[in-house]
């Protein structure tokens, strides 16, 4: 299993990845590929994401049952603690205060 989420994303990649996967709910692509295929798919969502952000998992035979990689900016970083990936959240962004 591999999904693929993407926020902010540009639509001609949005489009791209309709060639290979399912898109069952907006920026949310699902299929069953392997390993190659899934490396070239995340290939064309690194060159084509611009400003956005993506995620993408997959089924991996480790203690969790999967794996995932991140790309762009967002407050959702991978961690790995004792052989396990986590997330991580970053602080949400201070407002600019005004000077003066």
């Amino acid at each position: 299993m591999l999904v693929i989420v993407l926020e902010a994303a540009p639509p001609r990649l949005r489009g791209r990845l309709a060639l290979w996967l399912v898109e069952v709910r907006a920026g949310v692509y699902v299929g069953d590929f392997s390993k190659r295929v899934r490396e070239m798919i995340w290939s064309q969502v690194q060159a084509g994401i611009e400003d956005g952000n993506a995620v993408m998992i997959w089924t991996s035979n480790n203690e969790s049952g999967f794996d995932f990689v991140t790309l762009g900016p967002n407050r959702r970083l991978p961690v790995e603690l004792d052989g396990l990936k986590l997330v991580e959240f970053l602080p949400p962004a201070e407002p600019a205060r005004p000077s003066g």
